[in-house]
């Protein structure tokens, strides 16, 4: 698995390399279109680039956000256009499988229109919520504005730990993979303790 991500990490650096900001952009919104192409790759290296003065942080850090945002509209639509029998059917060609899905689902269910802006924070799960937004239809403005809110901290990390790393940025795709788990827990009791103050004030 190392290997293959590896590979993959240095086919995106080159990538990048020549198309700068675009293939930051390009990159995101694969990986928000459903195509397991890792941020914890793309942004990083936006961010090597930025330490080596080829681009500037908040460029970088806007490339990532906007590619991420259109990624995640396509992606809304894919729902909203192919429903559920299409997601079934055919996602497996792009990643979809019936266990993302419900996952993506069930925090849909739960939490609203707001796991669109938290589930950003998420490891994989924050690659899928945009389908149950698309098949239940979820307002289309408000799901580009909680999209945008909730990748732009995510960009702004990974760019920012891209320069603090500098040559050393492949290390950060491994080093996220790990502590997915991590994240997940921090995510959860942000969220638990959102809901919690939501309740107080009713």
């Amino acid at each position: 698995m190392s290997s293959i991500l590896a590979g993959l990490t240095g086919v995106v650096a080159g990538w990048i390399s020549s198309l700068g900001y675009w293939g930051i952009a390009a990159g995101m919104f694969i990986e928000s279109f459903n195509i397991p192409l890792p941020s914890e790759a793309i942004l990083p290296f936006g961010g090597y680039l930025v330490y080596l003065g080829r681009i500037t942080f908040w460029d970088a850090v806007l490339a990532g956000t906007l590619g991420g945002t259109a990624g995640s509209i396509a992606s809304y639509y894919l729902g909203k256009w192919g429903g559920r029998p299409l997601l079934t059917g055919y996602g497996r060609y792009i990643g979809i499988n019936a266990a993302k899905l419900a996952a993506a689902d069930r925090w849909f269910a739960r939490w609203g229109e707001a796991t669109v802006f938290f589930t950003r924070l998420l490891p994989v799960i924050r690659t899928y919520i945009s389908l149950p937004a698309g098949i239940t239809e979820m307002n289309l403005g408000r799901f580009v504005v909680f999209t945008f809110l909730g990748s732009l901290p995510w960009s702004v990390v990974l760019v920012y730990l891209g320069v603090k790393l500098g040559q050393n940025w492949t290390s950060l795709a491994t080093v996220f993979h790990r502590l997915d788990v991590v994240v997940v827990a921090a995510a959860l009791v942000i969220l638990a303790g959102w809901v919690i103050r939501a309740r107080r004030r009713i």
